[in-house]
């Protein structure tokens, strides 16, 4: 095996029905010749990068320990100066962008767009280009943005239906009526998963339901956010805050006709084989009504099946909750599915069925780290608690190495459901929800350097 080949040898098994099969220890080699490749390619195309090299001193990959320093913490996709999105330069916001790109970004004509409320029209137009932004807004009032190809789209088309069917035992023989509890997220990745899990699962005779709410938009996110912001700080102008009040009021009223109207198509359609798509909270939610209006699981097909996407978004649940919703709807053990993953992959990490721990696919190259994020902690079989950080083998648009906020244990031995790769245990949790901040030790220095060149 040549590094030349190693990442392909690695990628390719996303057909694979074994993919999970192979140990950490037999993983090894191939995927430390493949972090090299991507290195050696990478380093001198993604300014970040470079910077990030030469500061440790890393010319070649030859161990784990020597690809921490190349991580990127995950708030790099928010180190942006704020007022190139508050006031609508997009011009200096393509160039930060190009600051953790591997790839040139084609100018775009925004001389039109002015205002901060444009970002749709401005990220629809760099798609047009095949330079596709999908975004997640978080409480700083800033939204990630995260850079993807068409190759990158692509491969999330293939991932998501291989890790659904891998997670769920569900084959993709179109049959089942595809019913999403859940808005409509109007961001890239989101829309292309959502497009290959209903061309793959859903039965093209039967539309798929969606809530009847508008979608989701990163500028109606980043809007919020925003203004969010403003209240916390006091400098909210009252207009603003009465429109903020009436708006959430009218949201609120929406959501919840939206979820009568979810759980009479439940209802309606309750003999068919239906495939159930949401979060917890919509879920759970919407069992309740369903229960309210006479119906429980002995009223559905045997053999529907739930996507679960995202965790509980600290939504106060009570502790049956799953079992509820599984119960209401009639869905089977081994029709659960349920995946890690976040937008700064392009890969997922599905939950087995029996030993209940997310598997992380060969492409994928784990990382546990101490709180900081700075020390690979050591670890050559078992089990090791600390922060989760992953390098995506798959990832063309922007460096495959990222940080992340979660605390995670990962295992290195077989898992109770026979898989011999790593996993998971399923009990993650963000630091910033343990200790109410997180800090990652380089991000502070990572972030400067990118608003500095940008």
């Amino acid at each position: 095996m040549t590094s030349a080949t190693a990442t392909h040898k690695l990628t390719a098994l996303v057909d694979a029905s074994d993919r999970f099969a192979h140990s950490a220890h037999d993983l090894r080699s191939t995927q430390l010749a493949a972090l090299n490749e991507r290195f050696q390619d990478r380093k001198g195309r993604i300014r970040l990068l470079g910077h990030r090299a030469q500061e440790a001193g890393i010319v070649e990959i030859r161990d784990l320990p020597d690809v921490v320093p190349l991580l990127f913490p995950h708030s790099v996709y928010k180190s942006y100066p704020e007022n190139f999105l508050t006031q609508g330069r997009w011009d200096r916001l393509a160039k930060w962008l190009g600051t953790v790109s591997p790839y040139p970004l084609t100018p775009v004509d925004t001389s039109d767009l002015d205002g901060s409320d444009r970002i749709d029209e401005w990220i629809a137009r760099l798609g047009e280009h095949g330079h596709h932004v999908s975004c997640s807004s978080g409480t700083t009032g800033k939204s990630a943005m995260l850079l993807a190809t068409e190759r990158d789209m692509n491969w999330s088309r293939k991932d998501t239906v291989g890790v659904f069917s891998w997670g769920s035992g569900v084959l993709p023989t179109g049959d089942r009526r595809m019913i999403g509890i859940a808005p409509t997220t109007a961001v890239p990745k989101n829309m292309v998963i959502a497009e290959a899990q209903e061309r793959a699962f859903g039965d093209p005779a039967k539309p798929r339901f969606r809530l009847p709410l508008p979608p989701i938009t990163v500028g109606s996110l980043t809007r919020t956010v925003l203004l969010r912001k403003k209240i916390a700080e006091g400098t909210a102008p009252p207009e603003e805050l009465a429109e903020f009040e009436r708006t959430a009021a009218q949201r609120q009223e929406a959501l919840e006709r939206a979820m009568v109207t979810a759980a009479e198509t439940l209802i309606e359609h309750r003999a068919e084989k239906l495939y159930i798509s949401g979060m917890w909270n919509a879920l759970h939610q919407v069992a309740r009504l369903v229960r309210d209006m006479g119906h429980s699981g002995q009223d559905f097909h045997p053999d529907n099946c739930l996507y679960v996407g995202g965790g509980l978004k600290r939504a106060q649940l009570p502790p049956d909750y799953q079992q509820f919703v599984h119960e209401t709807f009639g869905i089977p053990a081994d029709r659960n599915f349920q995946n890690y993953s976040m937008q700064e992959l392009n890969s997922g990490m599905p939950k087995c069925r029996k030993g209940d721990r997310y598997h992380v696919p060969p492409w994928v190259v784990p990382f546990v780290l101490d709180e900081s994020g700075e020390h690979l902690l050591p670890h050559e079989r078992g089990e090791v608690e600390g922060r989760a950080a992953f390098f995506d083998l798959a990832l063309d648009g922007r460096w495959g190495g990222v940080i992340t906020g979660d605390r995670i244990a990962l295992d290195l031995d077989p898992c109770a459901c026979g898989a011999a790769g790593p996993s998971i245990r399923n009990d993650i949790v963000r630091y910033a929800d343990l200790a109410g901040d997180d800090k990652i030790g380089c991000a502070g220095t990572v972030d400067a350097y990118v608003r500095g060149v940008s």
